[in-house]
């Protein structure tokens, strides 16, 4: 072996030395990119771009049910049902007859009467009329259960009573409160020619027997102007 140029010495030599420079610039340009990015790297304090805070849609109001009394009946009606808020809603009127005696007729006597109203119909003025009282009445039963214990217990002045029939509706306020004896009557009650009020009652006091007690408590509730 010789080192003479062109020896086979010398050709290894020379392709090492051409590896030496290619492996020195693959180096010096990665060097040359980890600068560059080290030079440019962004700065702890530089501010970053905040993100949009999603806007939540606003919730939507709940549409407010509109009142029963906001459209009161413009003419008489026959009412079927009855609501004195805070004491019983939705009871049945029954449209009943006067007896011999020229008496309204009462509801039954039975687990369903003692939760229906009744109302002295034609003759007896309807809902909506120009005048005179609306003659209604009620059960007062001796264990207390019955829908006249409940108007004795919770229905005072102040309170409404709402009639609904057959599409038509009318909001009343009570305004007068009375218990009579039962020996005296109260002839206002029947009144045809007053102002238009409905007259709601029920036997109080003490019981004496079956259907007979000592008073009578009578409500009156006028028309509510919408």
């Amino acid at each position: 072996m010789t080192d003479d140029v062109g020896t086979p010495t010398a050709r290894h030599r020379t392709r090492r030395a051409r590896r030496v420079r290619l492996v020195a610039g693959v180096v010096a340009a990665l060097l040359l990119v980890a600068a560059a990015v080290w030079l440019f790297r962004p700065d702890d304090t530089t501010p970053v771009a905040a993100r949009p805070t999603p806007t939540q849609a606003p919730t939507p109001s709940p549409t407010p049910t509109p009142s029963p009394c906001e459209s009161p009946a413009t003419k008489e009606f026959t009412p079927t049902r009855v609501t004195f808020p805070g004491v019983a809603r939705n009871l049945k009127v029954l449209a009943l007859p006067r007896d011999g005696s020229n008496v309204p007729s009462v509801p039954p006597v039975s687990q369903a009467g003692k939760r229906q109203v009744a109302w002295d119909r034609p003759p007896g003025i309807k809902p909506g009329a120009p005048k005179g009282n609306v003659l209604l009445n009620a059960h007062t039963w001796p264990d207390g259960s019955a829908l006249g214990n409940k108007l004795l217990d919770d229905l005072e002045k102040g309170d409404r009573v709402i009639l609904r029939g057959h599409g038509s509706t009318l909001c009343y306020e009570v305004d007068k409160r009375i218990e009579v004896l039962d020996a005296d009557g109260y002839p206002p009650y029947f009144d045809r020619e007053g102002s238009p009020q409905i007259a709601i009652i029920v036997c109080s006091g003490r019981r004496l027997g079956p259907g007979q007690w000592t008073h009578r408590t009578i409500w009156f509730a006028k028309p509510v102007q919408a």
